[in-house]
């Protein structure tokens, strides 16, 4: 049963407390605090925009890795179900569930050559918001935390980055931590929705750049 008195701002704060638990020991850089920061940037970002329904986006952004389909089995539906079935243990109203669902099911990247599909204002804050946090320095210590967790190479230089067509050829990538800043990480500045998002986004993406000169440098012995 759930308390229909709840104010907006306290399923906020159960939501937000939930999470914490539900990832409290998560390790690749999908844990609780990405959540937390991609909250309070899609904040900040609302705050330069007009016409955001705070509650969703403070929900979705929240939510949006709730159950990612990389720890899924590569369930596409496993974020929209398990925010669902949360939303409604507190009685949030069923349209406002729908419009989080498909914010989760859309937000994220699927390959070099598949749009993203977000047409409402707050999908697009969050989805910016997520993808912020994907890149600059916390991006790259996110990335080199995920390629850990897969047990992946962190660089082959004769192992090639690939730019996948589909979302099925992307989920299976395997490849190496460093190709996946060409296969994802450094096409997202130019993916950004927001006015805000594409600002923010250059100074991320150049942190980015230089990382990989100085990384490519030392690999070689030059420095």
């Amino acid at each position: 049963m759930y308390d229909c008195c709840m104010t907006n701002e306290e399923i906020i704060t159960k939501t937000k407390k939930y999470l914490e638990k539900l990832f409290k020991s998560e390790s690749s850089g999908h844990d609780y605090w990405h959540m937390y920061r991609v909250w309070k940037l899609s904040k900040y970002i609302a705050k330069k925009e007009s016409n955001v329904d705070m509650f969703t986006l403070e929900l979705a952004a929240l939510l949006h890795d709730i159950a990612d389909w990389k720890f899924h089995d590569g369930d596409e539906e496993a974020g929209p179900r398990a925010a669902r079935k949360w939303l409604e243990s507190l009685g949030v109203d069923n349209k406002v569930i729908e419009h989080i669902e498909d914010i989760i099911r859309n937000i994220s990247f699927k390959g070099a050559g598949v749009k993203t599909k977000l047409d409402t204002i707050e999908g697009q804050i969050v989805h910016d918001a997520d993808k912020l946090d994907a890149i600059g320095a916390i991006g790259i210590a996110r990335t080199f935390a995920y390629g850990g967790s897969k047990g992946r190479l962190m660089y082959d230089p004769d192992i090639k980055p690939e730019l996948h067509n589909t979302f099925e050829a992307y989920k299976n990538n395997s490849g190496p931590t460093i190709n996946h800043f060409y296969e994802k990480l450094l096409l997202l500045k130019d993916r950004m929705f927001t006015t805000t998002g594409k600002v923010l986004a250059k100074d991320r993406h150049d942190i980015m750049e230089k990382f990989l000169q100085e990384f490519y440098a030392e690999w070689e012995g030059e420095k």
